[in-house]
């Protein structure tokens, strides 16, 4: 779909942020809202076609029909503002619909195979990408759990960035209603946003995002100087539009003059970007050139060049104040001439100049290409420009396979996360254009030109000259590196000179990948050991099929390679045996044999003497377990694990007591002996069980900060949910950590997981389990 343009003068102020007068703030019926979004929708997308709409809207009214948010309006409000977030970004209707229906999973009665069934296993696998996105845990002070978080986040990214889209919204509509959360909470929210959310932001290149975010999050991490900052802009703001409008008043004339169409707008500096560039630079605000800008958007690449010149001999250009972004992009592929100029009164101001395509890439990044899509379009340019904006995610799922230390995952993720970095242009001797950070060395260049470059490396020139290798790149250097077949590879000094973090993974790669073989050995070495000590018959574990789900859940290639992660320490043999013996357990529970059957059999006669001494209350509260191939069998919950109508249960025939049920995750049936696997015996729940309104013992353990006021804000969930407590242990330690253990009764695993969801959203709390403790 052609852009609009406009020949001539626009005089408008683009503050670079989603208009937020689309949600009035005043609204509180959300019918009126999805109006607001219907007419968004129908504004952009090819057809006027809103049944999907329509219908999700009506699933998220009723699923969310009982439901508040903490400022007293209806829930309601929030996906159908998230929605429209979406509808701005000119998503497509399926990420519409996913925004509509993205707390449906997790908040109220309906599940993924519901959204499967009334819509498309697209829009569920949406809708629980978010899910699942929503109950991770960014802001922990656990490296461990830090870094698996970000893990699972990059993963569901691969699987359909619009996941992360949805998520940005959602972020974004809770930052602007954040001031009904407690002062910690903000800060807390915040920070994340600071450090995770914008970024991601940035990285898909939508700018419209990203710098909304940027400024709510500084206005609650530094209230003071976000307050004294607005003050000071907006004592200028009047003057400086005034000034720019006269300068925009005689380039719009020029370039008529020129015969060049153009639109021209006014750009306004964000306060987050302000704040940080004069804490940066020491500067004060009058020292800043660029809080409004001139932007100029024109047909062509041509036009842009042209249009500069133009500029340049109206005004007087500030030297080393240039910047190409069209020939030498940005890392989120950003395009625009950038200019600094001496205006009529000596007072310096800044020209932007693009095509119009640049600026809806800059300002919608990835999101533009969900609208490109279904306009019906097929450009194989635009194709391969939107795969580009991805690179950086493919490297990160990369260094998923090849950092199995999360520390140092987490520090590249970091590093590659920092928008804020400078930095450098430098050119191979071809001519081709580098991107690199400040004060990065000839190994940063040699490695991204390839891995086959820096591992060869043996020295360097820059612009003709031999330099060492601890030389700190400047804008503009030509650079040849110098390699030799003879080469032993990188230097572990090396990781004290680069400054980039593809340059530090390749280098740490080639050491783990040198060392590999050992690692391996070691690796088979503890497993085994681990085993035996354990009596757990290894051999039985290393079957393809329970291999390759360990394979899976670690984010390795091969099984070799889990190996040699436990042999560097990337991952704890323990871990690992669990998974094997929990996949084990899956694909072996319901093999019995028919000597096994007769024993059964044996034992169940023995167990029915004991159930005709057991009261009909207790049979009653004992049903609905299905043992197969046996009848009025002694059946008892086995109180280490607790199972619930929902969970995944086994039988464990007992001497003389019946038939004993547990999870199949029960730490007690993952460690059982192979000696007695024979006594495993499948089992199910009745179909009554679910609804026969019994209540069934179970236990969970709550991971949180020992703050004021948390057991009050955990107590009042179960009140909530109408669930008595039977029981609760509070441990604490040194360190202001809180490990509470919670005896209840619950109907079964979904009443449960429900609990559990709204549990987790408790400030403070960090993570919670079922008990499984044998």
């Amino acid at each position: 779909m052609e852009e609009e343009k406009t020949v001539g003068l626009v005089e408008t102020f683009d503050t670079g942020e989603l208009s937020t007068e689309l949600i009035p703030p005043n609204f509180t019926d959300p019918d009126d809202l999805f109006e607001i979004l219907k007419k968004t929708v129908s504004s952009y997308h090819p057809s006027n076609d809103l049944e999907m709409i329509n219908k999700a809207y009506a699933l998220a009214k009723d699923a969310h029909k009982d439901q508040k948010r903490k400022s007293g309006e209806p829930y309601l409000i929030h996906p159908v503002c998230v929605a429209i977030i979406l509808a701005q970004l000119e998503m497509d209707k399926e990420t519409i619909v996913g925004g509509l229906l993205h707390d449906v999973v997790e908040d109220t009665k309906y599940t993924t195979e519901d959204l499967t069934e009334m819509f498309s296993a697209e829009i569920a696998a949406l809708v629980d990408g978010v899910t699942k996105l929503t109950q991770l845990n960014y802001s922990s002070d656990k490296l461990e759990l830090q870094a698996e978080n970000l893990r699972k986040m990059f993963l569901a990214m691969a699987k359909d960035i619009r996941v992360i889209i949805i998520k940005l919204a959602d972020r974004l509509h809770n930052m602007r209603t954040m001031q009904f959360m407690k002062p910690e909470k903000q800060k807390e929210k915040s920070k994340e946003t600071m450090e995770i959310y914008a970024p991601i932001a940035d990285r898909l290149g939508i700018s419209k995002v990203k710098v909304e975010l940027d400024d709510l999050s500084l206005q609650y991490l530094e209230p003071e100087a976000y307050r004294d900052l607005s003050e000071q802009f907006n004592a200028i703001k009047e003057y400086k539009e005034n000034f720019v409008k006269e300068i925009m008043e005689e380039v719009d004339k020029r370039l008529i003059e020129n015969n060049i169409k153009a639109t021209i707008d006014g750009r306004v500096k964000h306060l987050f970007s302000i704040y940080r560039k004069m804490a940066k630079q020491h500067k004060t605000l009058d020292q800043i050139y660029d809080l409004f800008a001139i932007r100029i958007i024109v047909d062509n690449d041509q036009e842009c060049y042209t249009a500069l010149g133009i500029i340049h001999e109206m005004y007087k250009p500030i030297p080393g104040r240039f910047k190409d972004y069209i020939a030498m992009p940005k890392p989120n592929h950003y395009q625009s001439l950038h200019t600094t100029l001496i205006g009529p009164t000596g007072q310096p101001f800044e020209i932007q100049i693009r095509t119009y395509e640049m600026h809806r890439t800059a300002e919608y990044g990835i999101a533009a290409h969900w609208r490109y899509k279904e306009s019906g379009g097929s450009n194989s340019s635009k194709n391969q420009r939107e795969e580009e904006k991805m690179a950086w995610l493919r490297r990160i799922l990369e260094w998923q396979h090849d950092m199995d230390d999360n520390k140092e995952f987490l520090s590249s993720i970091k590093s590659d996360l920092d928008l804020y970095s400078d930095r450098i242009y430098c050119f191979t001797p071809n001519g081709d254009v580098k991107n690199l950070p400040a004060g990065s060395t000839p190994i940063d260049f040699a490695y991204a030109v390839h891995t086959a470059v820096g591992n060869k490396m043996v020295g360097a020139r820059v612009n003709g000259s031999i330099v060492k290798l601890d030389y700190e790149i400047q804008n503009g250097d030509r650079i040849d590196i110098i390699t030799s077949q003879n080469s032993r590879g990188p230097s572990r000094d090396w990781l004290n000179l680069v400054k980039s973090s593809q340059a530090k993974n390749k280098i740490n790669q080639w050491f783990r990948n040198e060392f590999k073989e050992d690692n391996i050995i070691k690796g088979k070495e503890l497993l085994h050991t681990y085993c035996k000590n354990k009596g757990i018959d290894l051999s039985v574990l290393l079957r393809n099929e329970y291999t390759a789900a360990c394979i899976r859940k670690y984010g390795f290639r091969d099984w070799e390679s889990v190996c040699a992660a436990i042999g560097h320490g990337g991952l704890k043999e323990g871990q690992v045996v669990n998974k094997l013996q929990d996949e084990y357990n899956k694909k072996n529970k319901r093999i019995v044999s028919d000597a096994q059957v007769h024993e059964v059999i044996e034992n169940a006669k023995e167990a029915k003497q004991v159930a005709e001494h057991t009261s009909k209350e207790h049979l009653k509260s004992k049903s609905g377990i299905i043992v197969e191939g046996l009848d009025d069998l002694a059946v008892r919950f086995s109180k280490c694990c607790s199972p619930v109508p929902g969970d995944e249960i086994v039988g464990f025939v007992t001497r003389g007591r019946g038939v004993s049920i547990h999870r199949t995750d029960c730490v007690n049936m993952i460690h059982l002996p192979v000696s007695e696997k024979n006594r495993l015996i499948e089992a199910e729940w009745s179909p009554e069980a679910k609804d026969s309104g019994e209540v069934y013992p179970v236990e969970i353990v709550i991971y949180c900060y020992n703050r004021s006021g948390v057991l009050f804000d955990i107590s009042r969930i179960f009140t909530e949910n109408n669930i008595d407590v039977k029981s609760m242990n509070v441990r604490t330690t040194k360190q202001e950590r809180a490990t509470i253990t919670v005896g209840f009764e619950t109907h079964g695993v979904e009443q449960l997981d429900r609990l559990i969801s709204k549990l987790k959203s408790v400030e403070s709390v960090n993570d919670i389990e079922r008990s499984t403790n044998g």
